[in-house]
């Protein structure tokens, strides 16, 4: 009798496509797991597609992308273990404080609510967005010198433009909206259940050179969790941006994650 194989569920955040996973599935299937990389509300399911039409996921926010996950895993019977980048690291611990999933690994994750630390750079890398409330209700698009200075800035000018042609999406406003303002609102979408010590276990990773989430956020977030016993962990990499899950050290990535459900034995 085959002994089923562990789901995983990688969620994208903002910017990048589901595909840019592909590497990181590659890896997973190997190992045993049986992975997925089910895009964003309303994001189509090609780079090209999804260039061409932003106002196929206009308007959505967070609160839309963890229920079209939910949805995926509830459909899936199995509790999965889910992987997330970005604000696709902020639904993760959301799904995960939910009994939703068996673990969650938050790369970079956005900041959920309670974070109150707000570095200068969090703020440049948010102000093609932030800039303008229209953007609010819309999908926006970086510029190659803004996707350098928030995802690109830990690798060669090259590599990023390249990491930019590939992956680059328009992105939903709305989430960067209900982050940044998650803090005034008491019922705002970016909340997660820090408290819930019978979820299973947390593994929040960090590029210490990241501009878009910086280290001390995502140190803060760890803080977050500390009302709760369930396992929580940090891992902490020198020299990497917000683009470590798609250049070409995504594979010590990669394997910190995987080395963490190893010894977690998941």
């Amino acid at each position: 009798m085959t002994t089923p194989k562990t789901p995983v569920v990688f969620i994208h955040g903002l910017w990048l496509h589901a595909t840019s996973w592909q590497p990181w599935m590659e890896v997973f299937a190997a190992a045993g797991y049986e992975p997925t990389a089910p895009g964003w509300p309303g994001v189509p399911d090609t780079v090209a597609e999804a260039r061409a039409h932003p106002e196929a996921q206009a308007g959505k926010g967070i609160a839309d992308a963890a229920a079209h996950y939910a949805q995926i895993i509830g459909a899936a019977g199995t509790k999965p273990i889910v992987i997330g980048h970005s604000f696709g690291g902020l639904v993760a611990q959301h799904l995960l404080g939910r009994d939703l999933a068996a673990a969650a690994v938050a790369i970079d994750p956005a900041p959920i609510k309670g974070v109150l630390v707000v570095p200068p750079a969090q703020l440049r890398a948010a102000f093609p967005v932030l800039g303008n409330p229209a953007n609010r209700n819309r999908a926006v698009s970086l510029t190659k010198a803004q996707f350098r200075y928030a995802f690109g800035n830990a690798v060669s000018e090259r590599e990023s433009a390249e990491l930019y042609e590939a992956w680059n999406i328009p992105a939903l406003g709305r989430p960067v909206f209900e982050a940044a303002l998650a803090n005034l609102l008491p019922h705002s979408p970016a909340k997660v259940n820090t408290r819930n010590s019978a979820r299973g276990p947390l593994l929040l990773i960090s590029g210490q050179k990241d501009h878009t989430v910086p280290d001390r956020v995502t140190h803060s977030t760890f803080s977050r969790h500390r009302h709760s016993t369930a396992v929580t962990d940090l891992r902490r990499l020198a020299d990497r941006g917000h683009s470590l899950t798609i250049d070409t050290g995504w594979r010590e990535v990669a394997d910190t994650a995987l080395n963490w459900l190893k010894a977690h034995k998941l």
